[in-house]
């Protein structure tokens, strides 16, 4: 899914006309890295599953004995483990941290889910993103300044189109944009955000670039990197 995800985007955009001569280029570098720690993954649960020698036997059935009452054990437990998204820490795409961050989710990570409320249903944030580029704007009670809102739209309107959604620890609506409700804080706690830092997803999930203050220049910058139009 990773693959069709990572190149599904890419060529749209390239089709189009719209992205960089450097852009499938990227498909390459990116999953040439999914590739290699997928092979990884495969050996070490091959290994645990065939041991190679006596000694991998041992540990392999201690971990199978122990398992069987203790908790700590079941994580050693390796039948196959291919579901982990593979980050892309120094792909091309990616634009860099400037600010400084605490935690949170690095450019070139996949998305981290977490539960929200949107228009007063439960929802997930995961749901929320992908197909598009997408920013998350984390917004105080006071919602967005007339300026912002203003940058916005006109995100929303370019050739790449930028969708702007709301980020709110209170319940609240805004008339153009959606809003998420974080009601357990847990979005702002797993992306190390407060009011005004902003996000920016890529179509497949991915973060393109982070941001402490909303900055139209920086996301348009952002953009054209992750499409190889830099």
């Amino acid at each position: 899914f990773q693959d069709a995800d990572n190149l599904v985007w890419k060529l749209d955009l390239v089709l189009k006309g719209l992205a960089g001569n450097k852009m499938l280029q990227s498909y390459n570098d990116e999953r040439m890295l999914g590739a290699e720690i997928n092979i990884l993954n495969s050996t070490r649960a091959t290994d645990f599953i065939t041991p190679k020698s006596h000694i991998s036997r041992v540990f392999r059935d201690a971990v199978l004995q122990l398992s069987k009452d203790y908790p700590f054990a079941r994580a050693f437990v390796n039948s196959g483990r291919l579901s982990t998204p593979v980050p892309y820490p120094d792909s091309a795409l990616n634009t860099p941290d400037k600010d400084d961050w605490a935690g949170g989710v690095p450019p070139g990570t996949n998305a981290i889910d977490a539960p929200v409320t949107r228009d007063g249903g439960d929802a997930w944030l995961l749901p929320q993103l992908g197909w598009k580029f997408k920013l998350l704007y984390f917004v105080d009670d006071a919602g967005l300044k007339d300026s912002d809102r203003i940058a916005l739209k006109t995100l929303g309107a370019k050739d790449i189109p930028v969708e702007a959604i709301l980020v709110s620890s209170t319940d609240q609506s805004d008339p153009d944009f959606p809003t998420l409700v974080d009601t357990k804080n847990l979005v702002e706690e797993r992306y190390d955000a407060a009011p005004c830092n902003c996000y920016l997803f890529r179509p497949d999930q991915y973060v393109a670039g982070r941001w402490r203050r909303f900055d139209a220049a920086n996301i348009e910058a952002a953009v054209a990197r992750a499409t190889a139009n830099h």
